[in-house]
């Protein structure tokens, strides 16, 4: 009787306390949550990051050289920031380039972006607003492309430095890779004192120093060395450009470093 009186008591112990012990249940609550379609993770929260894009509306963006967004063109699709394709004829005040109300001096910036068929279009960033000038007269720019149907359109057409993750038209990013047409990929900037990186899903494809030699002889080569403020501004716009075709944005964020 009192061997059964001990095994019934230690059974009793046993399992009062897996019911108390977190442990034993099936969620694991040291897992991180999934980071939810433009929202913060608990650590993006702690580390400053903040949302430049809620998902429902284009409150904190404008038009480039404008106080107001176009009528036409961008667009809030299912929590999706939207440039439609440009139709032909091109619709009165359709599209444009948009840019953040906000400036911004040493950042992280990340976005995730989905590229239709043959689409063209870019990421910049120190922009700079002049009347009658074009946003990229000043600004540099994370090229986003349709790499392969790009290269196969036009033989003669240079993809070197024209790439998505590209710093445009300056210098190739090495070892960057997109992923398919009509799959998400995620872009990621950093700009501390002048020294730039350009990140794609997760690899580091580029790092430059404004103002550098090497920057300077890039410079020269380039189609922007008839511009003499380019990529100089300390504080600028981060931009997303409207080159005509349609491209999808999401998770649109940025901290302060």
């Amino acid at each position: 009787m009192k061997n059964q009186l001990f095994t019934f008591l230690i059974t009793a112990l046993v399992l009062a306390s897996c019911q108390n012990n977190p442990s034993t249940e099936t969620t694991d609550t040291n897992v991180p949550a999934v980071t939810p379609a433009n929202g913060l993770s608990e650590a993006e929260s702690l580390a400053s990051w903040r949302l430049l894009f809620d998902g429902t509306s284009l409150t904190g963006w404008r038009g480039y050289n404008r106080t107001d967004l176009p009528k036409l063109g961008w667009s809030v699709q299912n929590g999706e920031l939207v440039i439609a394709a440009t139709p032909h004829p091109k619709p009165e005040d359709f599209g444009g380039d948009l840019i953040t109300t906000e400036k911004f001096g040493n950042f992280e910036f990340s976005t995730d972006f989905m590229l239709t068929d043959s689409a063209n279009s870019g990421i910049l960033y120190f922009v700079m607003e002049e009347k009658d000038s074009a946003i990229w007269h000043n600004a540099p720019e994370f090229q986003l492309i349709d790499n392969d149907t790009w290269a196969k359109m036009d033989p003669n057409f240079n993809m070197d430095m024209h790439r998505t993750g590209d710093n445009y038209d300056m210098e190739a990013g090495a070892g960057c890779a997109m992923k398919p047409v009509g799959e998400w990929n995620t872009a990621l900037i950093k700009h501390n004192n002048g020294k730039v990186e350009h990140w794609l899903n997760g690899q580091k494809c580029l790092e430059y120093e404004v103002g550098s030699a090497k920057w300077k002889e890039q410079l020269a080569k380039s189609k922007f060395k008839g511009y003499p403020q380019y990529g100089l501004t300390k504080q600028g716009h981060i931009g997303l450009q409207d080159h005509e075709h349609e491209v999808r944005f999401r998770n649109i964020k940025i901290r302060s470093i």
